[in-house]
């Protein structure tokens, strides 16, 4: 089974810094819905690995968040792809949790859920967090410069990150991967 792990808020949809707190507020980044119809296409597991520590700070609850998934995953079976699994981090910053990324919780759950191993699969990030936490699980981090991640571009050489690919969008990045026989 071929697995990836994608962050959601500047991967998969456009990002804020007021947080997205409804399906109202929830836009694709151009380019990701069908980036995701071509990993379902070539048999990859998508899933998703998102912080959401808006629920944490009050800004939006529980139900919010399952109606925000809800549009995420139609929108991208109407693009003719398939998100097999969503994971998310409810924590704020200093809760000590340890799903929130750059720790890996996260992962270990999608490894359970899909009985997987992710060593050596792709997770694609807008942010140092999703770098860090990929390659402390041993995965091949991939950043795109959507939502945060031209700020985290500059990030990567100052953490001595520089073999990280950087890729304008999912699209690019997901096209690249295809190519060079990761299908």
């Amino acid at each position: 089974m071929k697995t990836i792990v994608l962050d959601r808020d500047g991967v998969i949809n456009e990002d804020s810094d007021a947080y997205i707190k409804s399906p109202e507020e929830w836009t694709p980044v151009p380019g990701s819905l069908e980036a995701i119809a071509l990993l379902t296409k070539h048999g990859f597991t998508v899933t998703v690995a998102t912080n959401q520590s808006g629920i944490a700070r009050g800004l939006f609850d529980g139900v919010a968040l399952a109606a925000i998934h809800h549009k995420m995953c139609s929108m991208v079976e109407k693009a003719g792809g398939f998100i097999d699994g969503v994971f998310f981090c409810p924590h704020g910053p200093n809760d000590g949790c340890n799903c929130r990324k750059p720790a890996t919780g996260l992962l270990q759950q999608i490894e359970v859920e899909f009985q997987c191993v992710l060593p050596g699969a792709y997770m694609v990030g807008d942010s140092l967090k999703d770098v860090q936490a990929a390659q402390t699980y041993g995965m091949q981090a991939v950043l795109v410069r959507t939502g945060k991640g031209a700020q985290s571009e500059a990030l990567l050489e100052t953490n001595k990150l520089e073999d990280v690919p950087v890729y304008d969008d999912l699209l690019a990045a997901t096209k690249q991967l295809l190519l060079s026989g990761h299908d």
